[in-house]
């Protein structure tokens, strides 16, 4: 039976926001499930532009370059005109590799739920990466003295099936992100372990449906054992 959508944007418990949901072109509410929160929606950071707009800051220079010889006495008359040929490509250069990585930097959304991670990108042709939040076993976060500066750094984030390893790239605030895919991971397997031993099936189903739980990278060996103790008693 197919329940109400929760609304957009809107997460189970205020504690799991960290203040990062920005709400321009969100995820599409369709690609939802019906009882899946949304915990964070964020684009990459601003740093995702760093090299279109230095590009086009220095055609500006070159432009202001050009403008300070023109006024000169005895210059060059040619090389300033060349100058500002040149000022000119370099800015529009600049501000159509800014328009473009604006498209996509829109379109980019990192995305933590209930139920997943999801990465999509693409202006026309989509692509991404999703990972069920029960399979994430260790998020690291990293940044350079400049990123930590500016509130970027990289997410790798490890999980248990065939992809392994994923990183993501301009994430803002990577540190505060880790945290809360992490509070999201280990609330999702607490419930799950809690269903399983609180469930009415015999001890050997729910041993086993614990240790599909630990396959999957939910549960540790050592969170394995102590409930496999906790089920076969003293």
């Amino acid at each position: 039976m197919v329940g109400t959508p929760k609304p957009y944007g809107v997460a189970t418990s205020p504690a799991r926001f960290v203040g990062l949901y920005d709400g321009r072109m969100p995820i599409p509410r369709k690609l939802l499930l019906a009882d899946e929160d949304v915990a964070l929606d964020i684009h990459p950071h601003w740093v995702f532009f760093a090299e279109s707009v230095a590009l086009l800051v220095l055609g500006i220079l070159l432009g202001v370059g050009a403008i300070a010889i023109g006024a000169l006495k005895d210059s060059p008359s040619g090389f300033a005109k060349a100058l500002s040929w040149l000022a000119v490509a370099v800015i529009a250069a600049g501000a159509v590799w800014t328009l473009i990585r604006y498209m996509k930097w829109v379109t980019t959304n990192f995305v933590v739920t209930s139920h997943r991670i999801l990465h999509r990108y693409g202006v026309f042709a989509k692509a991404g990466v999703e990972i069920p939040i029960d399979r994430v076993m260790n998020v690291n976060f990293a940044q350079s003295v400049g990123e930590r500066m500016l509130g970027a750094g990289n997410l790798l984030i490890e999980s248990g099936g065939e992809d392994g390893q994923q990183t993501f790239t301009d994430i803002r605030k990577p540190q505060e992100v880790q945290k809360l895919i992490l509070s999201e991971s280990t609330r999702t397997m607490r419930a799950a372990t809690n269903a399983i031993v609180g469930s009415s099936t015999d001890v050997a189903t729910q041993l086993e449906k614990l240790e599909g739980l630990m396959k999957r990278g939910a549960l540790s060996t050592e969170e394995f054992a102590a409930q496999k103790a906790k089920l076969l008693g003293p």
